[in-house]
């Protein structure tokens, strides 16, 4: 007996530690909840009696008061102001590659040294001034080399000034090369004629003087209509252009290779290049 009242008793005590800590965070109480209190308080025998709450309504804070949480907001003096606006500085090519130095080695074909010889300084200022990219000849490997410096730009321009040297070797002139540094859109496509048809003998050198003409006439036709440079060594063909413009030039000579007479060629440009114009 004395066991079940010390429990008991011990009940009541955690009972009323809970009521105590329930009394001093105060929670939300339903509309329901209280009136009900109100009706139990002002009842003769709460008035008469120790002032006791309604037991029911105890249980529910302290269930409350134990699964809720109150949120309080502090107010603030003053909002912070937003940072500044952070400004990305485009990467240098030295930064891109975390420091390292990025090489190109562009062979020099053995009827390409007297004209790289003679144009050498048209190649140099270029690269080494306006793409900020080093360049040197290695006449023991016999090759362009090209090198990123501290202060190059970007990145990219390693590559166009590789392209440029490239085209330079493939027998573009410098002004026409020059491009490839100041447009993007700008490339080199290379094909043989044995791509396009299999042609030996006099027949592979008639479709060539077909690809060039009466002096050179044709070639210039096409390049002129389709705004891109051709160069003919041997049976290799090279374009330089724009993607659009080399398709049509490329379709162009591949109809003389064919077979097709320079009348019918004339005609068919003429209209694709009224098509391209509107």
């Amino acid at each position: 007996m004395e066991g079940k009242e010390k429990e008991k008793e011990e009940a009541k005590r955690t009972m009323i530690m809970k009521i105590n800590k329930l009394k001093e965070t105060p929670q939300e109480i339903s509309q329901e909840d209280a009136k009900r209190q109100e009706a139990y308080n002002m009842s003769p025998r709460v008035r008469g009696g120790s002032g006791s709450a309604d037991p029911s309504l105890l249980y529910r804070l302290i269930i409350m008061a134990e699964t809720t949480q109150m949120e309080v907001e502090v107010p603030t003096e003053a909002a912070s102001p937003l940072p500044a606006k952070p400004i990305f500085k485009p990467l240098k090519a030295h930064e891109m590659s975390d420091g390292k130095v990025q090489f190109r080695k562009i062979p020099v074909p053995p009827n390409r040294y007297t004209p790289l010889k003679k144009a050498w300084l048209d190649i140099y200022t270029p690269v080494y001034d306006q793409m900020k990219v080093d360049i040197r000849m290695n006449l023991k490997s016999r090759k362009v080399e090209l090198k990123t410096r501290a202060d190059t730009p970007d990145v990219s321009n390693l590559q166009k000034s590789a392209d440029f040297v490239h085209a330079f070797m493939l027998g573009f002139d410098i002004p026409d090369a020059v491009a490839l540094l100041r447009m993007d859109e700008l490339y080199v496509e290379s094909f043989e004629i044995k791509d396009v048809k299999t042609l030996k003998g006099e027949h592979l050198s008639r479709a060539i003087g077909r690809l060039s003409g009466k002096g050179g006439k044709t070639k210039f036709a096409i390049e002129n209509s389709t705004k891109t440079r051709i160069v003919i060594a041997d049976t290799r063909i090279h374009i330089l252009g724009a993607f659009t413009n080399i398709k049509v030039a490329r379709s162009s000579l591949c109809s003389l290779i064919m077979g097709s007479p320079a009348g019918k060629v004339y005609s068919k440009l003429r209209n694709v290049s009224a098509r391209l114009a509107d």
